[in-house]
């Protein structure tokens, strides 16, 4: 199971880094997180008409008439979109679990949120009531948030410098295979189905019990070991394992640099990070790469795919949406392969074009659907091209350079608000796109399009290329900028004192 993965010329002296059992091991056991993420983002897409026939029925039992179509948009869009309140919850609350407990033991212990989510989601039928269905998605969104710091945090932190691309990408193979399986289970001669779809939002406890079975086996993060619990052994005997070297001198010296560093920076918290001028401009990169992510409009298209298909006149819309599942995968398949060749940077501005590129024909296709029938055809390609070029970059670039951008110290805060932010845009697309649909339907992907060249924009011009560097490195070219600013700045006001003030 090892082997020697060579990513090319520009790694320099990284070239060559050892791909271990452990390793791969650590990283799939966190990944399950990941791979829940994605599966409670899709699976309530499928069975949207079926879930709104429980909801109408339990509304008959209890009131004696149909529910109106107001209230029923009203309650799917709440069961929809609090998946994403309960993520902004758990992601803001990333920082006070992987201080305390550590990153490994940090993803273990909140499988007791998955279980008891889906004890909730999966009895609301039985108990008549969907408040428990609401509940239960708030509960595995407090999940899915904090698993979205704790898996780019950790795989991270274990990872080679020279893979940390490569494997980071995982994450969001999880996430879209996760998005994948939800779409295949939730077919209607599946689980999609009046009899089995609490079973299919319950389905998540299985992928609960496999992660708790698979992290005990897992190592603690060796910089968390060394950094943070200054157990210098202990990291030293978790490296020569992930590695599958007895000399892991060059991983120790550099943890060790960025410890002594951190002695003159210690653990911040999000206030401090956020009122800090030295931790401005990567918190800045990283919170709009992660606005990127979301306000793209990608989770309207998997939490409301097959509506969309529908209205595009395509035949089997939920066959479409699986093909669409398909494909983002496939793409970050490719981008696992590529991130460390094209880097970072590259692929993000490449993923951002493309995805302009796609609304503006989704527009157009759904603009001349009612004149032109293959229309729908072209609908189709859009969005496979926009899910395609989206897993290129916006997917999977923004969740492991947040990791990248930032050293020890403040790493966990800037996880927890990166994630804020990117579980606030997930609420607003979510409760708002089937709305702004409606009132703007059949150009609803303008505004996406508008949002797409914004990002491409600030991505040119802020955002650094990361590849093959070092978290110090890369901290420390912030730490670069941010001196020579202030003594700019310095310089602007001792200039401004005028003639007068001087000794």
């Amino acid at each position: 199971m090892e082997r020697l993965l060579d990513l090319g010329p520009d790694t320099g002296s990284l070239t060559k880094q050892r791909l271990t059992f452990p390793l791969l091991m650590c990283v799939g056991a966190a990944a399950i997180g990941s791979l829940q993420f994605g599966y409670n983002t899709g699976v309530i897409n499928a069975p949207q008409s079926v879930i709104e026939r429980f909801i109408n029925n339990t509304y008959v039992e209890r009131y004696g008439e149909p529910i109106t179509k107001g209230t029923l948009t009203a309650i799917w869009s709440v069961a929809v979109a609090i998946f994403s309140v309960g993520g902004i919850f758990g992601s803001f609350s990333v920082g006070l679990f992987v201080n305390r407990f550590g990153r490994r033991n940090s993803m273990l212990m909140v499988n007791v949120l998955c279980f008891l989510s889906a004890g909730l989601m999966g009895f609301s039928k039985l108990a008549s009531s969907w408040e428990m269905l609401i509940i239960g998605r708030f509960v595995v969104g407090l999940y899915s948030g904090l698993s979205t710091g704790f898996v780019p945090m950790y795989v991270g932190e274990v990872s080679p410098t020279a893979l940390r691309g490569a494997l980071g990408t995982l994450h969001q193979l999880g996430i879209v295979v996760g998005i994948l399986m939800a779409q295949v289970f939730g077919l209607e001669s599946v689980m999609g189905n009046d009899d089995l779809w609490p079973l299919l939002l319950g389905f998540i406890f299985i992928f609960a019990v496999i992660q708790c079975v698979l992290l005990p086996l897992c190592p603690e993060s060796p910089r968390f070991l060394l950094i943070n619990k200054n157990e210098e052994n202990k990291a030293k005997n978790v490296l020569k394992k992930l590695r599958g070297v007895t000399d892991v001198s060059t991983d120790i010296k550099e943890m060790k640099e960025e410890s002594r560093k951190m002695m003159t920076e210690p653990q911040v918290n999000i206030l401090e990070l956020l009122r800090s001028h030295r931790y401005r401009q990567p918190l800045l990169v990283a919170v709009v790469l992660q606005l990127s992510q979301q306000l793209s409009g990608i989770n309207a298209v998997f939490y409301y795919s097959t509506r969309i298909f529908e209205k595009s006149g395509v035949e089997q819309p939920v066959y479409a949406t699986i093909g669409a599942g398909v494909v983002n995968t496939a793409f970050t398949v490719v981008s696992l392969f590529v991130v460390e060749r094209a880097g970072r940077r590259s692929l993000q501005l490449t993923g951002l074009m493309g995805m302009a590129g796609s609304t503006i024909l989704m527009t157009i296709a759904l603009a001349l659907l009612d004149k032109i029938k293959w229309m729908s055809y072209l609908s189709i390609v859009a969005i496979f091209g926009y899910v395609a070029f989206f897993e290129i970059g916006p997917g999977p670039i923004p969740w492991f350079i947040t990791a990248e951008l930032f050293s020890q110290g403040p790493r966990p805060s800037a996880m927890a608000v990166a994630g804020f932010c990117n579980w606030t845009a997930n609420f607003i697309v979510g409760m708002c796109f089937q709305y702004i649909e409606e009132l703007t339907y059949p150009y609803v992907f303008v505004i996406f399009t508008v949002l797409l060249l914004i990002f491409f924009i600030f991505t040119y011009f802020k955002v650094p290329e990361t590849k093959g560097r070092t978290f110090d490195d890369i901290a420390a070219g912030f730490g670069q900028t941010a001196v020579v600013r202030g003594e700019k700045h310095l310089a602007e006001e001792f200039s401004s004192l005028g003639a007068d003030s001087q000794l």
